[in-house]
């Protein structure tokens, strides 16, 4: 059976859900201009602080993890599964250069604050 013809049928007769969990899981983002910077909110429910590593390259900040399924019990097989446990990656450009800013994180609530203070610019 071809490729095109089996998303075909997935797209038809899956639940929105179950077509939606073939694509890659990109964590929500928020971002914020204040007083004192800018500031990134990602929404990472259920994803470790341990699983997250935050780069920067010019005015891209990068987030890499993985959100895995801890609650799994061995011997178990599911019946329905609508979160995505698997790496990620997202990606987003701001209009200043990262590299020289002293860009800091927190971890709260299973959200990712990145704080990117005043004094950077385009």
């Amino acid at each position: 059976m071809s490729q095109d013809f089996i998303r075909i049928m997935h797209a038809l007769f899956l639940p929105a859900a179950e077509s939606r969990y073939e694509s890659a899981w990109r964590p929500a983002a928020d971002v914020y201009r204040g007083r004192n910077g800018w500031i990134v909110k990602f929404e990472l429910a259920g994803v470790r602080p341990d699983d997250l590593e935050l780069t920067v390259l010019g005015n891209r900040l990068t987030l890499r993890g993985v959100r895995r399924d801890y609650t799994a019990l061995e011997g178990c097989c599911y019946y329905q599964m609508e979160i995505a446990y698997c790496p990620f990656e997202r990606s987003l450009t701001l209009p200043c250069d990262l590299e020289r800013a002293n860009v800091t994180s927190e971890y709260r609530d299973g959200m990712l604050l990145v704080r990117i203070p005043e004094g950077v610019s385009s």
